[in-house]
């Protein structure tokens, strides 16, 4: 048995170590696309019978898949969906968003002539006043009866309660004639008591109806609205809130059934988690090739944390793969079982297809293991995680980020602990910022966070704090202890506060980056101008503040950007067309000579692994060209053309597509560099995407990680993540949530100011 196992594991080694030549040949582009275009039909078929049996979405009793061929080879061509009312023909990337513009929208003639949506039924009109009569006591009892209803009349819908005559219960219940009722049990009485008067009015009108009858069809739609948004919040929403009394009377004024959470986490998650699945395959399917990334390894505190592994695809799209839940720390080759497994689970025995890995840790082992067993990989390290690593850097090797951090804590912690300076402080704060506040004092300055939070704190307190040293009555406390007169000489000391406001400044300046590169996603090409910038940034940083320790920031940087850098850095800033530079006779080149002369190597080296042993050469040959001619000027400006961003007013490329799509089309000539090209220049350079609510975690870690839990908490991940990606919102619902309400108030102050100032006038 032992010598089978290792015949059986030298055999695999084998097979991993093969050399390029003996890798299993690549199926044609033809063959790819007819099995993908054939496995989406079969994909969609599958949901739209199941559907149709009552365990689908609404809306493929109307849609429709076709498979469309080719009248020439008779190969498939497309796959597209027909409406069965109109027999309009759309694409069937996305069928919940061609129900939602041709049938709900009212685009489809004959969807039109069916029941309209609850959005368009009018309210019944308001019952009639009940008849008053000449008797003062009903008056009275009527009156009062109104008006304490109406205390309680956003709790229940009741009609008024003059409705019951106190009168007719007199042989049963003495009534006390006064001018306001009184009940045994006080105020509490009148909920109950008004859905007493509401049941004794339905009872005396069984045919009156509050809503409208809806058909089934209006329910089962806005039903499915209901549960998308649900699941597509992933924890924002709570499970249990779906059977809040408030929900549940919204519900019944609509007309809409009593909804239950157990139904939504059993059938209408499992019916959304399998339509989300089939549609992400199906694209993926569709893709001839992919890059995996994954985030989620590298985190500050030790327990539960959630691995994120996503699929980006070539034309920009990204999809949510799995979730894998860890707790603590890893070793790297746990990690590079559970890539290898992701690329495996995908690809099946066309490993080819997944070009690389891009991760926010375990570069240097499991990332670079994987490369070095499959040599078609490319595998990065995540840039977020690079210019955060470089701020801990900073933070625990300059000098000066020590001494300052030093200094700003033994201020903070002197002015908090000291009562009479303490409030001299908020005096001073108020009189010149309006709002007083302690001043923040971490546990841990040398991390990121609470060290940028101090200086922030100091700095944004610096003109009250010098103001509480010339102060008359701080004085005398500042003359009595020598830490204190210590720390009033450091205040009055201008070198103080130019060195926090240095290290605030280039802490700043690198956060402000990472941030950016969060949010853009950019993609392997722009790394080498990233690195550029960051180094002009720091000079005008050394420039302003005349700081001594230069090289050493110099030195520091360079040190991560070596850790970070991957040759495909320097092979897709040169074969992506986004980066040409016109010269003086007009053509549009590669920028060879941005590059140093190491990187050209890695340029060479990097085409020649990516292609056969045979295409080497040829590779090179085209390389050459490229080097020398360029691509056409008009196709050049055409890939550059840049459009201000409505959202953000910044200028952004109009079609990021064209860089891949003029290789595939205009420079199809270069057989063996196109498609090195086309397999680089969509890389992604960041592995963040996803960002989980901490409330799913929460969650799982509830129950014990039971198998049922972590089953349903990854299905809820699996369609919220997909989800955002298809509508591009890579944020997190409780950071805009606390965005929002930081910037409420604010926003208000202004708008008073200007609402006071124009008043004014």
């Amino acid at each position: 048995m032992a010598t089978t196992t290792n015949a059986t594991t030298a055999t695999q080694q084998q097979t991993q170590t093969q050399s390029p030549s003996q890798q299993p040949p690549l199926p044609s582009a033809e063959e790819l696309a007819t099995k993908a275009l054939q496995k989406r039909y079969e994909g969609l078929m599958m949901v739209r019978t199941k559907a149709v049996k009552g365990k689908g979405a609404w809306y493929w009793s109307h849609l429709e898949p076709i498979l469309l061929h080719n009248t020439d080879t008779g190969f498939p061509k497309a796959v597209k969906l027909r409406c069965s009312l109109c027999d309009a023909v759309f694409s069937a990337s996305n069928p919940s968003r061609t129900a939602s513009e041709h049938l709900k929208r009212g685009t489809c003639p004959n969807f039109n002539s069916l029941p309209k949506p609850i959005s368009t039924i009018s309210p019944p009109p308001p019952p009639p006043p009940p008849q008053t009569t000449s008797s003062s006591h009903r008056k009275r009892n009527s009156s009062a009866v109104e008006a304490l209803n109406h205390h309680h009349q956003g709790s229940y819908n009741v009609t008024p309660l003059s409705v019951v005559d106190p009168s007719r219960f007199c042989g049963q219940f003495p009534v006390t004639q006064q001018p306001h009722l009184m009940l045994s049990g006080g105020k509490d009485d009148l909920g109950p008591l008004a859905m007493l008067e509401d049941s004794v009015k339905k009872l005396k009108s069984p045919k009156t109806s509050q809503t409208q009858n809806l058909s089934k069809a209006q329910i089962d739609s806005a039903l499915d609205s209901l549960s998308d948004w649900v699941f597509e919040s992933c924890g924002s929403v709570s499970l249990s809130g779906l059977e809040h009394p408030k929900l549940r009377a919204f519900l019944t004024q609509v007309g809409l059934p009593i909804i239950s959470r157990r139904d939504f986490v059993t059938g209408r998650l499992d019916l959304k988690y399998e339509d989300s699945r089939a549609e992400a395959e199906s694209r993926i399917h569709d893709a001839m090739f992919f890059q995996i990334a994954s985030d989620g390894w590298k985190f500050e505190n030790s327990g539960e944390n959630l691995v994120n592994l996503i699929v980006n695809l070539p034309n920009g799209t990204s999809l949510y793969r799995r979730a894998v839940f860890v707790n603590g720390a890893v070793p790297s080759n746990y990690a590079e079982e559970v890539l290898w497994e992701t690329v495996r689970g995908i690809c099946g025995n066309s490993p080819q297809r997944c070009v690389g890995i891009v991760s926010d840790r375990f570069m240097s082992k499991a990332l670079r293991n994987l490369e070095s067993q499959h040599q078609w990989m490319v595998n990065l390290s995540c840039q977020f995680q690079g210019f955060n690593s470089l701020i801990r850097d900073f933070a625990k090797e300059l000098p000066l980020f020590k001494s300052v951090s030093q200094s700003c804590s033994r201020l903070v912690n002197f002015v908090n602990s000291t009562v009479q300076i303490r409030n001299a402080v908020c005096k001073y704060q108020l009189q010149e910022q309006g709002e007083t506040r302690m001043l923040h004092l971490p546990l841990d300055s040398s991390l990121f966070e609470p060290l940028y939070n101090l200086l922030e704190d100091v700095l944004s307190s610096a003109r009250a704090i010098q103001l509480v040293m010339h102060d008359e009555v701080c004085k005398a406390v500042l003359m009595e202890d020598h830490m204190a007169r210590e720390v009033g000489e450091m205040v009055g000391d201008v070198g103080f506060w130019n060195e926090v406001e240095a290290v605030y400044s280039l802490l700043k300046l690198v956060k402000e980056m990472a941030r950016r590169i969060e949010e853009e996603r950019p993609l392997v090409g722009q790394c080498l101008p990233l690195w550029d910038e960051l180094r002009s940034k720091i000079k005008d940083w050394y420039a302003k503040f005349n700081v001594v320790e230069e090289r050493q920031v110099e030195k520091i940087v360079e040190r991560r950007f070596k850790k970070s850098y991957h040759p495909a850095w320097a092979a897709a800033f040169i074969l992506d067309p986004l980066y040409l530079i016109r010269d003086s006779s007009g053509k549009y080149l590669p920028p060879f000579k941005c590059l140093s002369p190491e990187q050209e190597k890695d340029v060479d080296k990097l085409i020649t692994r990516l292609v056969s042993r045979d295409e080497a050469h040829i590779a090179m040959m085209e390389l050459m060209k490229w080097r020398t001619e360029g691509l056409d000027p008009v196709y050049a400006r055409a890939v550059q053309m840049k459009e201000r961003d409505p959202v953000s007013g910044k200028m952004r490329i109009a079609n990021p597509q064209s860089s891949r799509l003029v290789w595939e089309t205009y420079l199809s000539e270069f057989r063996s560099l196109g498609r090195v090209a086309v397999r680089l220049i969509f890389l992604h350079a960041t592995s963040c995407g996803f960002k989980c609510n901490s409330s799913v975690l929460r969650w799982v870690n509830s129950h014990g990680r039971s198998r049922v839990a972590v089953d349903r908490a990854q299905k809820l991940i699996f369609i919220s993540a997909n989800s955002k990606f298809e509508r591009r919102d890579f944020s997190n619902e409780e950071e805009r949530d606390a965005e929002l309400l930081a910037m409420a108030n604010g926003e208000d102050d202004v708008l008073n100011d200007v609402l006071i100032d124009t008043s004014s006038v």
